[in-house]
């Protein structure tokens, strides 16, 4: 058994997430990327224990990223939304200020995988992942095509493996 194998097997079934969507007219009725990512997290056994809409302001954006990052019963914080290059695209500068660890190779792979469903738009995306006082923290586009591609490619294959080695 190979060194990930043994730490997948070492991972916890089930991660608590919080999810946060970062838009200025989303509404619960109308976030069909924060439901997807809560929709996928669920059907893979993991506990959305947290969800919020938060406007496109860096520090509100910042302070819910603190706030789920203080909760003991979070391991990991979803974001979607904000991660563009637009003015009022401020959830990259939110989150990437608060890292302690930076996982690199998301934002890489994300954009890798984008490019070949999307082309050279995908350089547009500055979606971003580590670690943030224990807990796992990644930022994605808010479109629900983008979400899905790091849901279904990235983020739910990998989620309790990356959960096991930030709390070592």
């Amino acid at each position: 058994m190979t060194s990930p194998e043994r730490h997948r097997a070492a991972a916890p079934r089930s991660v608590r997430c919080a999810v946060i969507t970062v838009s200025d007219t989303r509404t619960a009725e109308t976030d069909t990327s924060g439901a997807l990512i809560r929709e996928r997290l669920e059907r893979a056994g993991h506990a959305v224990v947290g969800y919020a809409i938060v406007p496109d302001e860096r520090e509100a954006v910042g302070q819910l990223v603190d706030e789920f990052a203080a909760r003991p019963d979070c391991d990991a914080i979803l974001l979607n939304g904000g991660t563009g290059i637009a003015r009022r695209d401020v959830t990259y500068e939110a989150v990437a200020e608060r890292l302690e660890k930076r996982l690199d190779g998301f934002g890489e792979l994300f954009r890798w995988l984008s490019y070949r469903e999307i082309g050279p738009a995908a350089m547009l995306s500055r979606a971003i992942a580590g670690v943030y006082g224990g807990k796992i923290v990644i930022a994605m586009p808010g479109s629900t095509a983008a979400v899905r591609l790091a849901m279904d490619e990235l983020i739910v294959p990998e989620l309790a493996h990356l959960v096991f080695e930030a709390r070592k």
